[in-house]
């Protein structure tokens, strides 16, 4: 075992900052105090008032440079820096917005370490440890304490820093706002409607090759990704219109079936669904033959199509929304009308009549 520095050995069971009579040494107490250029200079302290002040005015910057980035420096409308549209757009957009949030944001917490660090009182002190509840008086003694520190802060006497300040705070959250009056106008019934109901008495056609889709086409136990056949690339939002179409068609012997009303929207056991899941609307594209339930692979939503679709397990809530099916004089499969319910996850006003 090692000894100590004057070569006596160490007690044993004793505690570190024991006498050194009982074997530990003497608490070594607390550095002296080294006073910062601040505490000894009037130059230095206003030197770094205005930094902190500096910092805050960054802070601001940083805020207008976002506004002017996110109207000015758009991936898909006005670019200052790059062709409209263009993959250099989006990535100037991204780059000005982003040093835009991070300068306000930055030079915030930046100002406020700087001032406490140069400016506010740092010594150091040491308080006994008290019962928890405290006393009437001491609690008066807290709120003191609070007064006192406010005033040592040097808030009411450092004018500069305090109106740097409040004009951070109160612009970044002008950062925060300023994207919402670019959202747009309320939705109205848009996701109460699909392509499926703006052109009713569409085919169902094949997904990947927009070929439709007869009677005779679909096998027993089969599954089939479907769209409306007039759904093309000219088609108006093209994009938009096909998340929202998507839909599925799958067989089974009708005598399976468990919902009467769900099985007459069908024919001979073909009944068509969205392709979206009621929970957060990943594609619903996992079909397994044999029990005939549909399985959303993002959070394992299982629904029964046997059963109109009735969510089984996960953490969907709703069925996946129905399209009723008919089949034309050419035995082509078309749907006569819309989905019987807005496809996709829940919204506040689901329910609301769709033509309002």
């Amino acid at each position: 075992m090692n000894n100590n520095l004057d070569g006596s050995s160490p007690a044993r069971g004793v505690s570190a900052i024991s006498p050194k009579e009982d074997g530990g040494f003497p608490n070594p107490g607390l550095p002296p105090h080294a006073h910062r250029q601040a505490d000894i200079s009037k130059a230095a302290e206003k030197r770094a008032e205005r930094i902190v002040a500096s910092m805050f005015l960054l802070s601001v910057v940083g805020t207008v440079l976002f506004i002017a980035a996110y109207f000015l420096v758009t991936p898909t409308g006005i670019n200052l820096f790059a062709e409209e549209k263009s993959p250099s757009a989006l990535w100037w957009s991204n780059l000005t917005i982003g040093l835009g949030l991070a300068i306000a944001v930055f030079f915030i917490g930046a100002a406020a370490v700087h001032w406490a660090k140069t400016l506010m009182p740092d010594e150091e002190m040491v308080e006994e440890r008290h019962d928890i509840r405290s006393s009437d008086e001491t609690r008066e003694i807290a709120a003191g304490i609070i007064t006192d520190g406010l005033e040592e802060s040097g808030i009411a006497r450092r004018p500069v820093i305090v109106t740097a300040m409040v004009a951070a705070l109160a612009a970044l959250p002008v950062a925060v706002l300023a994207p919402l009056s670019t959202l747009g106008p309320l939705p109205g019934n848009k996701l109460h409607h699909t392509f499926w109901g703006h052109n009713p008495g569409q085919r169902l056609a094949r997904d990947h090759d927009g070929t439709p889709i007869k009677l005779s086409d679909v096998a027993m136990n089969s599954i089939f990704h479907v769209m409306p056949e007039g759904l093309t690339r000219e088609t108006e939002h093209h994009i938009e219109e096909r998340a929202k179409a998507a839909a599925v068609i799958v067989r089974f012997d009708p005598k399976l079936a468990k919902n009467e009303e769900s099985a007459a929207m069908g024919v001979e056991g073909v009944l068509a669904f969205s392709k979206i899941c009621t929970h957060v609307g990943c594609p619903v594209a996992l079909y397994e033959q044999q029990t005939h339930h549909m399985l959303c692979p993002c959070h394992q939503s299982t629904f029964d199509v046997t059963d109109g679709a009735k969510v089984i397990f996960g953490p969907a809530h709703r069925p996946l929304p129905q399209i009723p099916i008919e089949v034309d004089d050419e035995g082509y499969l078309v749907a006569p009308g819309d989905f019987i319910e807005p496809i996709g996850p829940s919204f506040w006003n689901i329910h609301k009549n769709k033509d309002v």
